[in-house]
């Protein structure tokens, strides 16, 4: 994409979504200044959610989930530079430099991290064994589907989102899947019980093996190669493959090497500006101020989602622009399971009662978080139309009643009403 490099630029490190939509909103928004959009992998941008779906199941490739062409980056004058990690970087009130691991150098004018964020490792005896894989990345994704081709059968360690969809397409390509969760219950931070207790019914139904508080003592193999998941109390569970999914860690090195806040990611405030003052951070490796958790608990959150990178990433390039700029987006996320889609908006967590809506029987219901009579989240299973309800309240600041949403016989949209001041 060229080799130019210029004192007035922009650089972006991390050429994820929140990175590729940083680029783009600055150019939306009129800016001409050069922009370099650095990042570690050989690739083309592209969506990360499907390699845990589509991609696993066979049904899309790595070219097919690229952003944009290199013929945008060019049309853009975007320079994209793949396969270059930066390794060292300074910077004062005007602008700095980027060193990348070849021995480039990038000036800069402004900065912006959108590094996202790495897969926690488990450190267990035989976690280095080969048929033990990671999930976060395009290579991941392909040395995994390629170890489920010729597997009878596959561990899953951690029971979150990532975790259950890659058991769901294992098990959708005839595999014996076992999930291996220590915690009490599936995706526990992410949803309430009923939700959590409704999605362990249903993917027993479907034939996955599911252990809950399960201690792992290592992972066991022959001939350097897994054979299985030795559990406490002596239990060994077979696996021919092993995927490990319990979470991510912000990538923070850059952040710390320039003496920025980090806690839990790059602190950054509402306008997506770091402690630097002039520095912004967007995706899954910031941690920002959440209006729909500042009156209860800790104000500030870092979230994993596509909705999140994209309207930071937005609020990023404002303020690089010195436009007004305020993150005040509704949080929403979404998880498909086979025929299961789970549609999630708002921020469940102080939630002081819930009214369900619909069985979850039929695999067809929304599960609706109330905080002092006033919505706050929804967990929705195959109910888009309670979703985008529940998310358009959250907006424009209306509430959805709980004896309201009891109604079956009304929709959400039309109990949505204004919201009484506390």
């Amino acid at each position: 994409m060229g080799t130019a490099t210029s004192a007035d630029a922009t650089l972006i490190v991390g050429n994820c979504q929140a990175g590729v939509q940083l680029a783009s909103t600055l150019r939306e928004l009129g800016d001409t200044a050069p922009i370099i959009l650095v990042g570690e992998e050989p690739h083309l941008p592209y969506q990360r959610p499907a390699l845990s779906k589509a991609f696993l199941k066979g049904e899309a490739t790595a070219a097919s989930l690229t952003f944009r062409t290199p013929e945008w980056f060019v049309r853009e004058n975007i320079e994209l530079v793949t396969g270059e990690q930066i390794t060292d970087i300074s910077r004062d009130a005007d602008g700095g430099t980027a060193v990348g691991a070849g021995g480039r150098v990038f000036p800069f004018a402004r900065l912006a991290l959108t590094t996202g964020a790495t897969p926690r490792r488990l450190a267990l005896p035989g976690a280095d064994l080969a048929g033990v894989c990671y999930l976060r990345d395009a290579d991941q994704a392909a040395s995994l589907h390629r170890s489920l081709g010729s597997a009878g059968s596959v561990a899953v360690i951690g029971g979150g989102f990532i975790g259950l969809e890659v058991a769901t397409a294992a098990r959708a390509a005839g595999k014996q899947v076992t999930i291996i969760e220590a915690a009490p219950r599936l995706v526990g931070r992410a949803v309430g019980e009923t939700t959590s207790d409704f999605y362990l019914q249903a993917h027993r139904r479907r034939g996955t093996t599911v252990l809950l508080n399960a201690g792992i003592v290592r992972i066991a193999g022959e001939n350097g190669r897994v054979t299985g998941v030795e559990l406490a109390g002596g239990t060994t569970v077979p696996a021919d493959v092993v995927v490990i999914g319990v979470g991510v860690l912000p990538r923070t090195e850059l952040a710390e090497r320039l003496g920025l806040e980090v806690s839990n990611g790059v602190v950054v405030d509402s306008r997506a500006v770091a402690s630097d003052g002039v520095t912004v951070a967007a995706g899954d490796c910031a941690n920002t101020p959440n209006p729909f958790t500042a009156d209860y608990g800790n104000g500030n959150l870092r979230l994993e989602s596509v909705q999140n990178a994209v309207e930071q990433a937005k609020t990023a390039a404002r303020s690089l622009l010195g436009l007004e700029a305020d993150y005040r987006t509704v949080p929403w996320f979404w998880s498909d399971q086979g025929d299961l889609t789970l549609q999630i908006a708002g921020l469940s967590a102080g939630h002081d009662s819930t009214v369900l809506r619909g069985d979850p029987e039929s695999e067809k219901f929304a599960v609706l978080y109330y905080r002092e009579g006033r919505i706050i989240a929804a967990d929705c299973v195959n109910t888009p139309r309670d979703f985008m309800a529940v998310r358009n309240a959250l907006t424009r600041g209306l509430n959805i009643p709980p004896e309201a949403a009891a109604d079956l016989g009304r929709t959400l949209k039309e109990s949505a009403v204004p919201r009484v001041p506390a």
